[in-house]
């Protein structure tokens, strides 16, 4: 149907032909086996947006946030047949000409929208509940702008993404996205023809973007890393920077995690890499930007940005070694060296900033905190790493790991451009701090990693399943001593009875005592703070034990880099089973939320979506590597 053509008369004849189907409970104007889409009567906006990137036609839901659309002056809405509708304007001097026009087709849409003199002609709104789907718009933006340039990719975790591509050159889509308004919202608006500018489209295509693994298609073991490979990725608008979601706080210590998946993504779309979005978060903090773990992150919030703050004084000992690592990463995946050049000076800074916590000269790097037992930091003297209601402190084997991956990064990126002395210095500063790891963390009495050595000589040892994974995936341990590490560890997983791998991995096998875990809140079956000396009130909640997919990857990558395939699978499928039934993301009736579970599988997170889990995703390139 040419709707252009039409009468008003015979325009709305066609309403009558409007079929519509359900998803869910919910009505859509157009379905196919990849999208089903809804319009507003009363304004051009979508009311049912899904997806099922796979073309599997699992159009489970809508996320479309119902809201009450004022009706728009002289626009009135047809439908017609085979995916077309319009938003026409009724005005003497318009010749009815739609305002805007919709086509559908199987995994496309496409929006037009005319300069109609004379008619107000309002932006294409597609505004999601955020606690229904975590979208985010995925690609470049400004400073002082929250407005992402085209073409870039609109991401639905658990459904999939769409590239998005506009005919008029350097146009720009504008993105919001609130967390403490109620309800929750990501919005992305397509602006509307102007005068300058009388006739703009967009087109949308549904994708899957995931790393090209030969014949992973034909097995629907992986359709969950199909759909969700980019999951690790929300650009918040408020801050311009990749974020723990697109509504949360940007953490300067989970950005190394998004540079890990970006380095083996494939183009996004045209001109718009997965690299690209982690030199735009990097160049952030480059130009000043400050992220949870950082001091003087929160007391200003100039942008407005719905953010919790980090009141210690202190950086936490794992920010700038996951700068360092995520800059290596985007410099040598992109080759990108004009840009390492460009920035070497205050790169090189970050790395001299990270070894001047080791203070005493051992090779380790220490956090001010003691880390002693029952020596609590309060609420704003934060502990030393991502687990912030353990007592990190003093020397962290978790952040000294990063350490040894960013100074060995960083010495091969001074190579490159040929700064021998720092090159020498940030391999020097890698080999002692090896050379001392193992020695000072592995605990004899259990043979695993302790999590930290406190300022009192005391080892900390309650059984972390990322703190050994982390050491042996970045190379901190040999492959003798690696085996035996992981022997212990997995006995010690059966001895415990945690078998549930569809909910990812505990982060500690034990109970941490009430003297190692720092006040976070009550009660202790939310937040894990025990009240009983041995810990055993707050185990398996939350970071006390809780199950997560978050840093499942590092013991997942240690077994596997130590050829050990059988036991990563037994991990890695159960989960590879959750992800494809978006297991990580949302709220259990009783509102918490997935992102942690105790180990029957209740919830007890907060964020509603955590992206620390989807770095587990990565598992699947070693696995494919075994059927090579």
């Amino acid at each position: 149907m040419n709707i252009r053509r039409l009468n008003m008369k015979h325009a709305f004849s066609f309403l009558a032909l409007v079929v519509t189907t359900t998803v869910g409970a919910v009505e859509s104007d157009f379905q196919s086996a990849y999208l089903a889409v809804g319009f507003s009567r009363s304004a051009p906006a979508f009311t049912v947006f899904t997806l099922d990137a796979l073309g599997q036609g699992k159009l489970v839901g809508n996320p479309v946030l119902t809201t009450t659309n004022p009706p728009v002056g002289a626009l009135k809405f047809v439908a017609g047949k085979r995916g077309a509708f319009a938003y026409v304007a009724e005005a003497a001097n318009a010749e009815n000409l739609p305002a805007w026009e919709v086509v559908c087709r199987e995994k496309t849409l496409k929006l037009r929208s005319r300069f109609v003199p004379g008619v107000s002609n309002p932006p294409f709104v597609l505004k999601f509940d955020q606690k229904a789907n975590h979208a985010t718009l995925l690609g470049l933006m400004q400073p002082g702008e929250r407005r992402v340039a085209l073409p870039c990719v609109l991401h639905l975790p658990d459904l999939g993404s769409v590239r998005i591509r506009s005919n008029v050159k350097g146009a720009k889509l504008d993105y919001d996205a609130r967390r403490q308004v109620k309800p929750n919202f990501v919005e992305v608006c397509f602006p509307s023809a102007t005068a300058a500018q009388t006739d703009v489209s967009y087109q949308l295509e549904v994708a899957a973007i995931y790393p090209p693994l030969r014949g992973i298609e034909q097995d629907a073991r992986y359709d969950g890393f199909r759909r969700n490979y980019l999951n690790i990725l929300q650009v918040n608008p408020r801050v311009r920077m990749l974020a723990n979601n697109s509504s949360s706080d940007p953490c300067a210590f989970t950005v190394f995690k998004y540079s890990e998946i970006a380095r083996h993504a494939p183009p996004l779309v045209d001109g718009l890499t997965a690299l690209d979005l982690i030199r735009m978060t990097v160049d952030g903090y480059l130009a000043g930007a400050k992220g949870y773990g950082q001091v003087g992150y929160g007391p200003t919030n100039p942008v407005g940005a719905d953010i919790i703050g980090w009141g210690s004084p202190y950086d936490s000992a794992d920010t700038y070694p996951s700068l360092l690592i995520a800059a290596c990463n985007y410099a040598q995946g992109a080759k990108d060296w004009k840009w390492a050049r460009a920035n070497y000076d205050q790169l090189a800074a970050w790395g001299r900033r990270i070894f001047e916590m080791d203070r005493d000269g051992n090779g380790l790097i220490e956090y001010p905190p003691s880390g002693n037992y029952g020596e609590r930091p309060s609420s704003e003297r934060r502990p030393a790493n991502w687990w912030d209601t353990i007592n990190f402190g003093h020397e962290d084997a978790y952040a000294n790991a990063l350490t040894y991956r960013a100074a060995t990064q960083f010495a091969a990126v001074a190579r490159k451009l040929a700064h021998q002395d720092d090159a020498e210095y940030f391999a020097a500063k890698a080999a002692k701090l090896r050379q001392v790891y193992v020695p000072t963390f592995l605990n004899p009495a259990t043979g695993a990693l302790a999590g930290w050595r406190s300022a009192d000589g005391q080892l900390h040892d309650y059984w972390f399943t990322f703190v050994s994974g982390v050491a042996i995936t970045y190379g901190l341990v040999d492959d003798k001593d690696a085996n035996a590490i992981l022997d212990k560890l997995l006995a010690k997983m059966t001895a415990v009875g945690y078998t549930n791998f569809d909910l990812g991995l505990p982060g500690n096998l034990v109970p941490v005592r009430k003297g190692d875990y720092i006040f976070h809140g009550q009660p202790p079956e939310q937040w894990g703070e025990p009240q009983l000396e041995d810990g055993s009130d707050g185990f398996q909640f939350y970071e006390n034990g809780g199950a997560t997919a978050c840093f499942a990857y590092f013991t997942l990558k240690a077994l596997y880099q130590t050829g050990r395939v059988a036991e990563a699978r037994r991990i890695l499928h159960p989960m590879l089973r959750s992800f494809a039934a978006g297991g990580w993301q949302g709220f259990c009736d009783d509102g918490r939320s997935k992102d942690w579970r105790d180990w029957k599988g209740g919830c007890y997170g907060y964020e509603g979506f955590l992206v620390d889990n989807y770095l587990a995703l990565l598992a699947v390139l070693d696995e494919w590597d075994t059927k090579r």
